[in-house]
């Protein structure tokens, strides 16, 4: 007589999955980070943070620039402040020999922004469309922090499940298609002598 083992069924304890390294979306960053939230798109370095609050800010700035009521505002602003200096005296000066400084160096109409943060390039010309990016890089950047977090938003739906399988099918017929491709362009070995 002993003690009586009973054994239970135990299910293998699902290991703890941790999200891939990730790429940090802001360009001048380009840090390699492990996410905490699903939708974290960048490290959380606090220059790195202060770098894309400034793209923001910037890029905010040009959109509010291309606004009529801003044009108007800014318009008045300089004839306001171009009667102050008639009637503050000058010294004699050859403006020649002056350098502009401070926002009279830079254009104050800039372009607009490249659509990635970090960004300052103005995108693409281009006769048929209105480009959002700079470059292929750029466009290629976001569009995978997109399409991850639009497959994290849709995973647990059953729209998601058969979106993703089709993927996932798709990309791995193509994949098998080009390794046959490449199989095929490799020459046959000569058979050793």
């Amino acid at each position: 007589m002993g003690n009586h083992h009973v054994k239970e069924k135990r299910r293998p304890k699902a290991r703890a999955r941790r999200p891939r390294q990730r790429t940090c979306l802001n360009k001048k960053c380009g840090r390699k980070y492990r996410a905490r939230r699903w939708n974290q798109r960048y490290c959380q370095d606090p220059e790195c943070l202060r770098e894309v609050n400034r793209w923001l800010a910037a890029r905010r700035q040009a959109e509010r620039r291309k606004a009529d009521t801003a044009k108007a505002q800014h318009a008045q602003a300089e004839k306001a402040r171009r009667q102050q200096a008639e009637s503050v005296p000058k010294d004699a000066q050859k403006p020649e020999l002056t350098p502009a400084r401070g926002h009279a160096a830079k254009p104050f109409f800039s372009p607009s922004l490249c659509d990635r943060p970090g960004c300052y390039e103005p995108p693409v010309t281009s006769p048929r469309n209105p480009a959002r990016f700079c470059c292929a890089a750029c466009r290629q950047a976001v569009r995978n922090v997109l399409d991850r977090e639009r497959k994290w938003r849709s995973r647990g739906t059953l729209d998601g499940r058969t979106k993703r399988s089709i993927e996932y099918r798709a990309a791995r017929e193509l994949r098998l298609r080009r390794q046959r491709s490449a199989a095929a362009d490799v020459p046959p070995r000569a058979p050793p002598e």
